[in-house]
């Protein structure tokens, strides 16, 4: 199936490794220029090159998009082999602080971070979108934008903005042929959460198997239809979607793959 990405460039922030990374592989597999951007210039090109070995095209945008000089760099970057059709906002922080934890400090700088970082690129890539007549928009959210916990709560908060963002974002987009999206995912399994789970096993009396150890901690901390965690393609697979010709009626819409943890209509 020919889902039509083959001539688009896409930026996809936070894609030296983890989520991004998966996004990044996955767009280039179906044809699209990736554009590779982090903080870390080796870290960078060594998910490039991974790339290129297999065929695809790449590229590297190093900059720090918590401030406007390296937004203004990974743009400039971005953009100098031509236009940029499709931008993931993915990059982003954790913080597990509680409410006693967390000083106004702390909320200002994550906001800056997760929120404010995604506003930059936006005012640096879509203006040319719209000269282009099509573009694709898609944020990294999560669940617990929708459905907060009492813990981490400017975390927490920082996400549901994300998802305010994008919406705002569709509505102003009307009849431009961009579309903006919101792709939230629930728990999904990386290398640091396997090794929170193995340090976490025994305080949960978990057991010592690594298969055993997700499962139990799933029914105990994320229960979801699914019965485990999800996998980093899964969410890469939503964005391949959401990028491709066959999502045109989609915009302002959050898409949750999380295996029903979140349940709302």
């Amino acid at each position: 199936m020919d889902i039509q990405l083959k001539g688009k460039r896409a930026l996809v922030t936070g894609s030296s490794s983890g989520l991004g990374e998966a996004i990044a592989k996955m767009l280039a597999d179906e044809g699209a220029t990736v554009i590779i951007h982090g903080r870390d210039k080796d870290r960078a090109e060594k998910v490039a090159n991974s790339i290129l070995e297999k065929g695809g095209i790449a590229e590297v945008a190093i900059g720090d998009l918590s401030t406007d000089e390296g937004a203004d760099q990974v743009a400039e970057a971005a953009l100098k082999s031509g236009q940029i059709d499709i931008l993931v906002n993915n990059a982003g922080a954790t913080s597990h602080k509680s409410w006693g934890e967390a000083t106004a400090d702390d909320w200002l700088d994550i906001y800056n971070t997760n929120v404010v970082s995604y506003v930059r690129m936006i005012q640096r890539i879509v203006p040319q979108m719209k000269k282009l007549g099509w573009g694709r928009v898609i944020h990294i959210g999560g669940g617990l934008g929708i459905q907060p916990i009492k813990e981490q709560p400017h975390y927490n908060a920082t996400l549901a903005a994300r998802h305010n963002v994008s919406v705002s974002l569709a509505r102003s987009l009307k009849e431009t042929g961009i579309t903006s999206n919101v792709v939230s995912p629930g728990a999904i399994i990386n290398p640091m959460v396997e090794d929170w789970l193995k340090n976490a096993a025994p305080k949960f009396n978990w057991g010592t198997d690594m298969e055993e150890i997700k499962y139990r901690a799933v029914q105990d901390l994320i229960p979801n239809d699914t019965g485990r965690f999800g996998e980093p393609e899964e969410i890469a697979g939503t964005v391949l979607y959401l990028c491709s010709r066959f999502s045109d009626y989609i915009s302002g819409s959050v898409i949750r793959v999380d295996g029903g943890t979140i349940r709302c209509l």
